[in-house]
């Protein structure tokens, strides 16, 4: 397996795709040196834009965390968010109705900017539940895993409602060598327990991209794909679908993908990368 160097990559494409959890931060924070990146990428006129499957908080917030951290440049237009696609799902199929959903107060931006009225599984009476249309997994905070986990499982198993899944992510990194279980993976096990399909949005789908592609090219950016590149640490889901979408790729080894096991992830599943760097860092 060949490692090179991301700045001799980078400065070939006139946009950049970022995965967000292992390629720019972590759960402490961002990477060490990340900011000497988009100095490059600015300094040179390469577009780029964070694609995220994290819905825990709008694209403004989410944007908010990058400038509190230094990197002012990164505004919400800048922010590709799964949750955006489940935003759009519910402004044009749900009319009436609750909306109950598992995550915290925040993740429910994506929700209220659609004028709906929303319910935290916390806080929804199980007795009074008949008003609930769609449940929507937002984020895996916010709740108490044991309690509000069997009752999202019960609501499931009461009512028929349609349920709608806004981070595909089984799990996102902590650090180096650990990492924590996304909402994703909860949906994974609750969809699996109830036998219902849900709705899903967010990276690998082909949507997540062409919505992503369409945002970029209404903001002035290539329509190139040959031009775009797609950064992930998570081969099954940013380098599958950047893969799918016709993308090149490149497979950082900050995240999800451990650097000793990198190779034999890629033989047994499949998914190859363009490229494979240690890090999205340029010094």
């Amino acid at each position: 397996m060949e490692i090179t160097d991301f700045k001799s990559i980078a400065r070939n494409y006139e946009t950049i795709f970022f995965d967000a959890f292992g390629v720019l931060k972590n759960h402490q924070g961002l990477l060490p040196g990340i900011e000497n990146t988009f100095a490059y990428l600015k300094e040179n006129d390469i577009d780029y834009y964070i694609l995220t499957n994290d819905a825990s908080r709008g694209p403004k917030e989410l944007a908010q965390g990058y400038q509190d951290a230094g990197l002012m440049d990164i505004t919400k237009s800048k922010v590709i968010s799964s949750g955006m696609l489940a935003r759009e799902y519910l402004k044009m199929k749900v009319k009436s109705g609750t909306v109950a959903y598992l995550g915290t107060k925040e993740s429910a931006h994506y929700i209220e900017t659609v004028g709906l009225k929303t319910i935290s599984i916390a806080d929804l009476d199980m007795d009074e539940a008949d008003d609930v249309s769609v449940l929507v997994f937002l984020d895996d905070e916010g709740f108490d895993w044991n309690h509000h986990i069997n009752k999202t499982v019960n609501l499931l198993r009461r009512h028929n409602i349609p349920t709608i899944v806004s981070n595909t992510d089984r799990y996102y990194p902590v650090n180096r060598k650990e990492v924590a279980v996304a909402v994703g993976g909860i949906a994974d096990m609750v969809e699996n327990i109830v036998r219902k399909t849900f709705i899903r949005f967010g990276k690998p789908d082909a949507q997540m991209f062409i919505y992503a592609h369409q945002h970029t090219i209404s903001r002035g950016a290539t329509t190139d794909k040959n031009k775009i590149l797609m950064v992930g640490d998570t081969l099954s889901t940013d380098i599958l679908g950047g893969n799918k979408f016709g993308l090149d790729t490149v497979l950082v080894l900050t995240g999800n993908t451990l650097a000793e096991r990198a190779e034999s992830r890629i033989r047994s599943t499949g998914i190859i990368p363009t490229f494979v760097c240690e890090s999205a860092i340029i010094d």
